[in-house]
């Protein structure tokens, strides 16, 4: 059975000293930019009833598997393969859909949607060396058990110790569309002076009005902040801000040290042909990154793909049983000081990873994170 039938948003801060300024773009990453967006010989864009482009479709991330986030360092400042080695990736590409097709367990025919290969190093083009800057010393103060969420050591509390994807609340906009195991479906439907795209995993749906209205009040916050868009030539720009400082943009489902509340995105999307689609993200949070950064990937659309509802919601069985399950761990500790034994506390996710396999180099549930 195919998995594509089982998948189951403050207040600015004064400084005495000046805030770091964010910076549009660098020319060398709107070069590359460019490139990757440039639209497949021969494809002329569609348009709407009322003559804006149509980006309308199923999409999936699916297409970016194989990309690293993160440049290898073997590529340097290169952003593009070479042909050689352009050979290779498609090799790996192909090994990867043959296994999809083979597959045997609840993630069966995922990877096989990857039906094209792409020249890119890394999906970050920005920095030049395709690398995710580093934090800022104020961000690194906000670090905090929670961020690993069910993949942390613990102790957990309560739900507000788990990440907002455990807690199925969303993955934020850069984890919603980052591809990940399973799940990376996208919907876009327009309508006059709108645009509303959807994500498979975790359900989310963004309304982004096209019609030159106004953000919101900086006062008012959402998890996936205030979204705006407007059309540069065949290219869907959105300007997206009023964020709390609750999400995430670092792991693949949004996990990792939380963003500020200053964090403004730009996401450029753009036809580049009949199934495929350019997606770009821009970030700029000079609270947190010491420089912003730029996240390019191809979207597809293969026949038959569908995005399928993504059953998951909070409070769903997972949060009171690991919840419950740490309250044993802490009367199980107990149990063993009193007999003399001092352990460390097991990790909640017992060094498994989301399809229950043992995480590598962790053979045993109970290794600590060292594999010890």
């Amino acid at each position: 059975m195919s998995r594509r039938h089982i998948a189951l948003a403050a207040v600015a801060v004064a400084f005495v000293a000046p805030a770091p300024v964010a910076h549009a773009q660098s020319d060398a990453a709107k070069a590359i930019a460019a490139q990757l967006a440039a639209p497949a010989k021969g494809f002329t864009q569609p348009k709407t009833p009322w003559g804006e482009p149509d980006l309308q479709g199923v999409w999936t991330s699916d297409a970016a598997l194989g990309i690293p986030r993160e440049r290898p360092d073997k590529f340097g400042v290169r952003a593009l393969l070479t042909d050689d080695e352009f050979a290779e990736a498609q090799k790996a590409d192909e090994k990867r859909r043959r296994g999809g097709e083979n597959a045997v367990s609840i993630f069966r025919n995922d990877d096989a949607w990857k039906t094209k290969s792409y020249r890119q190093t890394s999906l970050l083009i920005e920095p030049e060396n395709g690398r995710t800057p580093a934090f800022t010393a104020e961000a690194q103060k906000r670090a905090a058990p929670r961020a690993p969420g069910r993949f942390g050591v613990g102790a957990v509390n309560t739900p507000e110790d788990f990440t907002l994807y455990d807690r199925c609340i969303t993955r934020g906009i850069v984890g919603s569309i980052m591809p990940v195991v399973y799940g990376n479906g996208n919907r876009i439907v327009q309508a006059p002076g709108m645009v509303v795209l959807s994500y498979e995993m975790v359900h989310d749906t963004r309304v982004i009005y096209t019609d030159g209205r106004s953000h919101l009040s900086s006062n008012i916050r959402q998890w996936l902040g205030d979204s705006r868009g407007h059309w540069e030539g065949n290219t869907l720009v959105i300007e997206t801000t009023n964020f709390t400082d609750k999400t995430s943009i670092g792991g693949g489902n949004g996990n990792g040290l939380r963003h500020s509340a200053d964090l403004k995105i730009t996401e450029r999307i753009t036809r580049t042909d009949t199934d495929e689609l350019r997606y770009e993200v821009h970030v700029e949070d000079p609270k947190t990154y010491t420089k912003p950064f730029t996240i390019s990937l191809p979207l597809s659309s293969p026949p038959g793909y569908e995005l399928l509802p993504y059953e998951c919601h909070e409070g769903n069985y997972m949060l009171p049983h690991s919840l419950s399950a740490e309250r044993e761990e802490d009367a199980a500790i107990d149990a063993d000081l009193k007999k003399g034994i001092v352990r460390k506390r097991k990790s909640i996710q017992q060094n498994l990873d989301a399809g229950a396999r043992p995480i590598p180099g962790r053979a045993n549930p109970n290794d600590d994170v060292d594999g010890n």
